[in-house]
Order: C-alpha cells, then sequence, then structure tokens
C-alpha cells in the first residue's frame, strides 16, 4: 500500500475589525477592508505555488481569513510558517496570524483518507493553542515617540498636501490602508465592493464609491453597521470538516452563498438610491459565512432582512445534499443566519458601533438557540436579526444600554427584540415591524397622533408605569375600535400580559433613523 506524507497547515487571521475600524475616517476603512480582503482571498497564493504557477498542494479552505492547505513537501510548509505571518504583518500593521502543522499518512489508492480526519482534529486543537498565545504587536513603539493623533500608534509619515506643507502625522497601517485606497480610486482594486454589489468591474466606477461619511448620510445623519453571522457553522465542521472532499466543496459553496446573499440584498435596496452619485453601502467583510457592512441608516433593516433570507435560499440550494448526507439537521437542509444592527450617528466611532453590532448579533444567537427553538427547528437556530440605536456619546456595554435605557422601572423592558425572519411562537417577525411602522405615515394624521401618543406613553412609563397605563386606556377610549392603529396601539402597550416587555422603543427608534429630515 502506496502512502504519502502530506502536512496540513492551518491559520487564522485575527484582530481583522480593530485593524480596520482603528479610525473614524471612513476613506482609511475604505483601504483596509480592500487590504484585508486581499489578505483573506491572495496572499497566501505565491505560498501555494511555485514561480510556474503549479500548485504545491491542495487549498481545503480560504475565506474570511481562514486557511487550510495541503503541502506535499515539508520545505514548502516550513517556507509558509516561516513567511506567511511577516508577509500578513507588513502587508497590515497590527493584525496577527495563528498558524499551525499537523503532518499525516494518506493511502493514495483509497477514496477515504482516513489519517485526513484525525489530522484535522489535531489541526483545530492546535490552532485553539496557538490564538491563545499573543504575539508582539508590530505596531509598539517607544515612549517617547511622537504619536499619529488619530490613532496613539508610533507616527511614521506627515501627509503632504498639494504644495507640499506637512498636514497630518499617521501611523504605518494608516499609511498602508491609504495607499490601497489610492489604489482604489486609480481603478486598480476594488474586489470588496465587486463581490458585494455584483457590479461588472468596468461599470463600477471611482465616483461611485463611498470615501467620506457625507457619502453614505442622506435626510439625516443617522448610519448603521450591520454584521451578520451563519449559524451551525461549528455543527457542520464537525462531521463535514474530516471528509476532505466534502469539506472544500463546503467551503467553497457556502462563500457562494454568502456572497450572492449580498448581491440579493444590494437588488433589494438599490432602487433607494439609484438617483445618487454614490452608493451609500461601504461592505467591510464579506467571505466564509461573515458578512459585515456599513450602510445609509434608513435601508439597513431591509437589506439586513433581505440578506438574511436569501443567504437560507443560497445554502438550501448549494449545501443541502452535503448537509442531508451528513445528517447535520434533523430535517433541516440549509443554514441559518442571525445578524445585529447598530444605528449610529455618522460622528460616533465606528469600532465602538461595530462591537455594539456583533454583541447583537450575539444577543439574537443567544435567543435563537433557546432549547425549545432548537428542538422546533431540528437543532437548527432560526433566522433573526436585532438593532439599537445609540441615543448619546456615552461608551458602554449593551448590558449598561439595557439596564440604564432600556428597563424603565422594575419588572419592565424595552428590550424586546430580536426579531425573527419566518413566523416564531412568542417573537414578532421583521415584517410585522414593519408593518406597524408604516402604519404612522400611511395612516396620516391618525398615524401621527398615535405615534405622538406612543412616545409620550414611553416616557411616563420611565417615570410611573402605572401613571402609563392610565394614559394608554384614556388615548385607546379616544381611538376609532377596530382600525389598525387602534389594535396595533392596543397590543404594543399592553401592560396585563405576564411578560412586561414591549415593542415601542425599538418601533419608535427605527421610524427615526428611517423618517427623520435633518438636512
Amino acid at each position: 500500500m502506496e502512502e504519502q506524507l502530506n502536512y496540513l497547515y492551518g491559520a487564522a487571521v485575527q484582530g481583522i475589525q480593530s485593524f480596520i475600524f482603528q479610525t473614524n475616517e471612513l476613506k482609511d476603512i475604505v483601504g483596509a477592508s480592500e487590504l484585508v480582503e486581499q489578505i483573506c482571498t491572495k496572499a497566501f497564493d505565491e505560498f501555494a505555488t511555485d514561480d510556474n504557477g503549479k500548485s504545491k498542494g491542495e487549498f481545503i479552505l480560504k475565506a474570511a481569513g481562514n486557511i487550510k492547505f495541503i503541502f506535499k513537501e515539508k520545505e514548502d510548509c516550513e517556507n509558509a510558517v516561516l513567511n506567511f505571518p511577516k508577509k500578513v504583518m507588513v502587508m497590515a500593521p497590527g493584525i496577527t496570524i495563528s498558524q499551525a502543522v499537523v503532518s499525516y499518512q494518506s493511502d493514495i489508492a483509497s477514496n477515504e483518507d482516513k489519517a485526513f480526519e484525525k489530522a484535522v482534529d489535531e489541526l483545530e486543537r492546535r490552532l485553539r493553542a496557538q490564538r491563545n498565545k499573543p504575539m508582539q504587536s508590530t505596531t509598539l513603539g517607544l515612549m517617547g515617540i511622537k504619536r499619529a493623533p488619530k490613532t496613539g500608534l508610533p507616527g511614521m509619515y506627515y501627509e503632504t498636501n498639494k504644495k507640499g506643507k506637512k498636514e497630518e502625522l499617521i501611523d504605518e497601517a494608516t499609511s498602508q490602508k491609504r495607499d490601497f485606497t489610492k489604489e482604489i480610486k486609480e481603478n486598480k482594486v476594488r474586489k470588496l465592493c465587486h463581490k458585494s454589489f455584483n457590479i461588472k468591474y468596468e461599470n463600477l466606477t471611482d465616483s461611485m464609491i463611498a470615501y467620506d461619511i457625507e457619502d453614505i448620510t442622506d435626510k439625516n445623519d443617522w448610519i448603521a453597521i450591520i454584521h451578520a453571522d451563519g449559524n451551525g457553522l461549528g455543527q457542520v465542521v464537525q462531521k463535514v470538516g474530516k471528509n476532505k472532499e466534502q469539506f472544500k466543496q463546503f467551503s467553497d459553496e457556502l462563500d457562494n452563498s454568502t456572497i450572492n446573499a449580498a448581491h440579493t440584498a444590494y437588488e433589494a435596496v438599490k432602487e433607494t438610491f439609484e438617483d445618487k452619485k454614490r452608493i451609500p453601502l461601504r461592505p467591510v467583510v464579506l467571505g466564509g459565512d461573515d458578512m459585515t457592512i456599513i450602510c445609509r441608516a434608513d435601508i439597513a433593516v431591509a437589506y439586513a432582512d433581505a440578506y438574511i433570507q436569501a443567504f437560507e435560499t443560497e445554502t438550501e440550494n448549494r449545501l443541502s445534499k452535503i448537509l442531508k448526507d451528513n445528517n447535520v439537521f434533523n430535517g433541516q437542509y440549509k443554514l441559518t443566519c442571525c445578524a445585529g444592527i447598530a444605528f449610529i450617528k455618522s460622528s460616533y466611532p465606528f469600532y465602538y458601533g461595530y462591537n455594539l453590532a456583533e454583541t447583537l448579533c450575539d444577543r439574537a444567537k443567544k435567543d435563537a438557540k433557546e432549547t425549545k427553538r432548537l428542538e422546533n427547528h431540528g437543532g437548527l437556530a432560526p433566522s433573526c436579526l436585532m438593532f439599537h440605536k445609540v441615543q448619546d456619546s456615552f461608551v458602554e456595554s449593551f448590558d449598561d444600554i439595557e439596564s440604564r435605557e432600556l428597563t424603565p422601572a422594575e419588572g419592565y423592558s424595552f428590550a424586546f427584540g430580536p426579531y425573527y425572519i419566518h413566523d416564531e411562537k412568542g417573537r414578532w417577525t421583521v415584517a410585522e415591524l414593519v408593518s406597524y411602522i408604516d402604519l404612522f405615515k400611511s395612516e396620516g394624521d391618525d398615524g401621527n397622533a398615535a405615534k405622538t401618543n406612543l412616545r409620550q406613553w414611553l416616557t411616563t412609563m420611565y417615570v410611573d408605569p402605572e401613571t402609563a397605563k392610565q394614559r394608554a386606556r384614556r388615548t385607546l377610549s379616544l381611538m376609532k375600535q377596530g382600525t389598525d392603529l387602534y389594535n396595533m396601539f392596543d397590543k404594543v402597550t399592553t401592560m396585563e400580559k405576564e411578560e412586561k416587555c414591549f415593542p415601542v422603543y425599538d418601533m419608535l427608534s427605527l421610524y427615526t433613523v428611517i423618517n427623520q429630515e435633518t438636512k
């Protein structure tokens, strides 16, 4: 029996989000996100092929900053281990790499490589261990070094204006980001935008890309950061990840599903800005099962809803056979997705906005993974999203926000989400939420009156819930019974129900970011 000694190499790119959101300049985020896209998709290629373009092995995974590659020769693997981290850290100072290698003997004549199954398990164990070993940052500097004012990192270069006058001290990472932004403007690279919008290269001109936050905002200063993440990937990898061919196919098709879902979401909202010069969307991460984007606030929920629905459809079309053959979920042959949306003012720090979006996504996942829900859906968490509108400039955790802003009195709460994509017992759907918000505009003066009364009821809840109850009853007595507005007002202010949690805060917040005009 002929055997081949293989070297299974694994790498994980870390610190992507902190690198991208290091400053509050959108032009830097544009360059950083495209730079990260190159790192996640192309940076490893020189280690995977020789000078003649011949492959040195086989890619198993290459998406969203995760790489798994089987080297045939030890020397080639050693070269990658030695030089790939250096290449990445030079390209993007601040980003680090965790990597590990497992050698194993494979039976060339056999289609079922049992040795690969054990090697993958060992590789994941070693990668987890490596992630817990912090690498020394390349962005550290001595105490006496002058710092870039926008990042606090050691200053390296002065940016000059057209007359050659020094204007701004910047660090190494910012310099790399801005160099990449220049390449984008010169039409040399904008892969991430092409992936997200599905616009042909020659049709996606520089004038269509948002470089300043004013290119994203419209009638008000609200923007949104959306972070979406697939559900059930851990269960899939446990069952599929040990079969080399299936794992490779799954990884490729998952990446394609995410990209196509972004195309569908773009198509769902593009009519709202077709008359605008710039596209008010800035993709940040798109690959694997991850999607992060900055966009105009009024289209955020529609975009996220369309993306999640398309993600389910795409994964069902592309991955159903693999999921069924491996019996990953009981009767569910697709993947689902959860998302968090942080509504922030354009001047609010992007980094904190992203952290909030990620936290909201985690909150949505936690709710979706409740035991009863998993039992009802064959072990697969249903898709949902959660959002929050940041009301002030005070930076805090969502737990603090919930305690300070969303708890009007003991036993009552305005933390109503998440909102599910499909019908879910005991929860609202996104469509239900949007339909109620639409009533405020479609019902004219009556809708405005209902909105005003809800806002007054909300304010009273923070003073005295019993007085708020009386106010709600009084308002209902003045409304025409049986109308959509009456039924909505009654439903969202009823305080006799067992669970004292209300959607009014979310309804008014979403209405504001969609309809408020301040420009």
